[in-house]
């Protein structure tokens, strides 16, 4: 009995050695070579705040993160319970690893993420509420780039009245624009400020009536987060463009642009489902507020481009040496998120 039971543990312990031998690491076993995600859009890709996380998604893919093999698919725009039954089919498919949902949809992902622990979800921007667990919470600030676009404005001005029109108020929103006329008013501090939010993600014919309204009332700059350059293209003035390089909007008005770079975002989110699948981490979504600054590649500021003559170099060089400061923590942009109004 004991030779038998001896013959049997040297078997087991041959087994297991030979399993040492032969077998490759377990992590290394299950480590993953593809990446899917599923992203719901908001607004379509033509705009800038989807369209910026599409040509972000193309560059991450490039470097292969992890040795991942990253593949996506967009919806349409969609909201409420449309979003909610788009990112349910997408995870009853077992097709997609995660489900980056690019705008406000905490709401939808809440009925969703205990049911589907293993996909990552990610929801994106202001009105969100930071789940934790498998929820993960992007946030967009270019209110730094912004401050730039302002300092520049407020050099250039010749009547000190700036113009800024917006979609609607909101903490990502309202961070820029204060900071636009924090920056102008640094520059120059005669800066009077008009503000109006069309309240709308797209409705050309209002956002060209309220920045025409601020061009007659002397405006002669306009920071216009709503993509209508006509109304700058008429009056023969200069704009800034929002979100991503507008130059090509409206070659003639758009002298510089805020620039939202999703890349830092995408790559924080792949190194999270990375850790979990291969490495059997617990998903640690945040609560709160999470976002890249300038320093940290998450926005920049778009090149004057063509228009570049129309800025005198002793302008761009303080211009130049205000963004180094930004970007080596050695000057801060206040993040002031209270609703703009105009003011002197």
């Amino acid at each position: 009995m004991f030779a038998i039971l001896a013959r049997r543990l040297a078997l087991l312990a041959a087994l297991l050695v030979a399993a040492i031998v032969v077998s490759p690491d377990r992590s290394e076993a299950a480590e993953p070579d593809k990446l899917n995600i599923a992203i719901i859009l908001s607004a379509g890709i033509d705009n800038g705040w989807d369209g910026t996380l599409i040509e972000a998604l193309e560059r991450v893919k490039a470097t292969k993160p992890h040795g991942l093999d990253i593949t996506w698919k967009y919806t349409d725009p969609l909201w409420g319970d449309d979003a909610g039954d788009a990112m349910r089919l997408f995870a009853e498919s077992g097709q997609y690893d995660v489900i980056w949902a690019h705008s406000t949809y905490s709401d939808q992902v809440k009925k969703l993420k205990d049911e589907f622990p293993d996909i990552l979800f990610v929801v994106v921007g202001s009105g969100n509420e930071g789940l934790g667990g498998n929820q993960y919470w992007v946030y967009k600030r270019v209110h730094e780039p912004a401050y730039l676009l302002g300092y520049v404005a407020g050099k250039l001005s010749k009547s000190n009245k700036l113009g800024s029109v917006g979609t609607f108020p909101a903490d990502d929103v309202n961070d820029e624009i204060n900071a636009f006329f924090a920056g102008a008013k640094a520059a120059n501090p005669a800066i009077e400020r008009t503000v109006a939010f069309i309240e709308s993600w797209y409705d050309p014919a209002k956002a060209a009536e309220y920045t025409s309204a601020q061009i007659a009332t002397g405006a002669d700059l306009i920071f216009q987060l709503t993509g209508n350059f006509k109304p700058c293209e008429e009056a023969k003035i200069l704009c800034f463009g929002n979100f991503q390089d507008q130059h090509s909007f409206s070659p003639s008005t758009v002298l510089s642009s805020t620039v939202a770079h999703w890349d830092p975002d995408i790559n924080w989110v792949v190194d999270a489902w990375w850790a979990h699948k291969a490495e059997g981490k617990p998903y640690a979504g945040n609560t709160d507020k999470h976002w890249f600054s300038m320093k940290d590649g998450g926005a920049s500021m778009a090149p004057y481009r063509d228009l570049e003559a129309k800025l005198p170099e002793n302008i761009r060089a303080e211009v130049e040496d205000l963004k180094a400061r930004i970007i080596a923590g050695s000057f801060e942009v206040p993040i002031d998120v209270s609703d703009p109004k105009a003011a002197k």
